[in-house]
């Protein structure tokens, strides 16, 4: 053995013996090796052992926005981090400064960023933002915040406990009080026989409000397109309803684009598809593509302003920190990671490549019984599976993990909801990098055309 793979070798029993996987049940690891990437370079990766792969999920997790083996972004991450690598964000930094702003040219309407390092501490940081609010300015009223079925807001004990997926969520409680759940959007599983889905949804959180009492409600959070739950795209007149019914009772807007945000529904944000103002939006996954930590809450002066109206009240400021938000490499990584997304015109190959998987997708449902729906926006797409068409009953989870592994032997990842709503975890799910060809796409979805040809022969 060469001395590569004698180390590679030496890698995998390391991992087997003292990684502690995500998502994994471990047991089988005890006689077999789990599997370790080792190189990436578009959307590509080769792991230990040698063998190819074409990434449908960018990084298993809708991460990895501009591909793999970037080398420019590695470049300014390393300058940086030789300059300056860290100062706590009470003080600031030049990347930190410059992509703020940058960003926030892309977000009309919104004007302060708040940096920290995952989308559950940016989420997170609304939430205490909202507390804080209703302590300071309503009296100790407005404190609930709602969250909708279905939708995923982070792995932390109270971004759980807005988390519409009872799976993810189970065993991890009790929650705290005042997070208060609204029905999902989902037409294809329609919970009202209406001839407009979009609106009659949207009013179901009117429902909730006026349940609640709207003197308590402070906040809605909602993803613009449900990922984990499933590839959700509200139905039109959802959104526009929403706003509508947020101002008419004074309610904050969060926007959840952690997935959605920086290019991968086709526009910078998904909620820019559909005319609406948020309050807060965050983000965290493709703002660097992942070769930095990074997540930002970013927000309008209007609400910025909120903590800053009696500066001799040394409660009133917001008197949160997130350690590694001061690190300069995230901002750093963002700034060439956007420079990218616009130098190589993705937002377009975003959308070209989106309209292609999804034909590509319905084409396979004329050809598959067992595909009851094909759904998404942009390179975020979701296929959901059936054992019968006419009932929509779920086809079992065993059987749709089964075509997913079928795909890894034919050298393709894509992804499923996994461990997220009990008897529901049916939704094969694509979201390759934004730099995705056309034919990547066509063997993105021909392996998942053989695929259900083999399992379900």
């Amino acid at each position: 053995m060469t001395a590569t793979s004698n180390y590679l070798t030496h890698a995998v029993a390391a991992d087997r013996a003292h990684v502690w996987h995500h998502l994994s049940q471990h047991k089988p690891y005890e006689n077999t090796d789990p599997r370790v990437f080792v190189e990436g370079k578009g959307l590509k990766l080769w792991d230990a052992k040698g063998n190819e792969y074409l990434d449908a999920v960018s990084g298993g997790v809708w991460t990895v926005n501009v591909g793999y083996g970037r080398e420019s972004i590695a470049n300014v991450v390393r300058d940086q981090l030789i300059k300056l690598n860290y100062y706590a964000g009470a003080a600031g930094n030049v990347p930190g400064a410059m992509f703020a702003e940058r960003l926030v040219e892309k977000m009309p309407g919104l004007s302060r960023v708040y940096y920290s390092n995952s989308g559950s501490e940016a989420n997170e940081k609304v939430y205490k933002m909202v507390r804080q609010i209703a302590h300071r300015h309503h009296g100790g009223k407005k404190w609930k915040i709602l969250f909708r079925e279905r939708d995923y807001h982070g792995t932390t004990i109270a971004t759980l406990a807005t988390s519409g997926q009872p799976q993810r969520a189970d065993h991890y409680g009790p929650y705290p009080d005042g997070f208060v759940m609204v029905p999902h959007c989902l037409e294809y599983r329609k919970q009202w026989d209406v001839e407009n889905y979009g609106e009659r949804a949207a009013d179901a959180i009117e429902e909730v409000i006026l349940r609640e009492g709207p003197e308590s409600v402070g906040c809605l959070v909602l993803e613009p397109v449900t990922a984990g739950g499933g590839v959700i795209v509200p139905p039109p007149g959802y959104w526009e309803r929403v706003q509508d019914i947020c101002r008419k009772y004074d309610i904050l807007l969060h926007i959840d684009e952690v997935v959605c945000g920086l290019g991968r529904t086709g526009k910078w944000f998904g909620y820019q598809h559909y005319g609406i103002q948020p309050d807060f939006v965050t983000m965290a996954k493709g703002v660097a593509s992942g070769y930095a930590a990074i997540s930002c809450t970013v927000t309008t002066e209007r609400v910025f302003d909120l903590f800053k109206d009696v500066p001799d009240d040394v409660m009133s400021y917001f008197r949160d920190i997130s350690t590694f938000g001061g690190c300069t490499s995230g901002p750093a990584a963002a700034l060439e990671n956007m420079r990218i997304i616009e130098e190589e015109n993705l937002l377009e190959n975003t959308v070209e490549m989106g309209e292609r998987c999804l034909s590509n997708l319905r084409s396979l449902m004329e050809k598959h019984a067992v595909i009851g729906d094909v759904r998404g926006k942009g390179l975020f797409l979701g296929a959901e599976l059936v054992a019968d068409r006419a009932t929509k009953e779920p086809l079992g989870e065993k059987i749709v993990q089964a075509v997913v592994a079928r795909c890894l032997s034919q050298g393709v990842i894509i992804g499923a909801t996994n461990r997220s709503l009990y008897g529901l975890n049916n939704t094969l799910c694509l979201s390759p990098a934004l730099i995705a060809s056309a034919d990547d796409i066509d063997r993105i979805t021909s392996t998942i055309d053989s695929a259900l040809a083999h399992v379900l022969s």
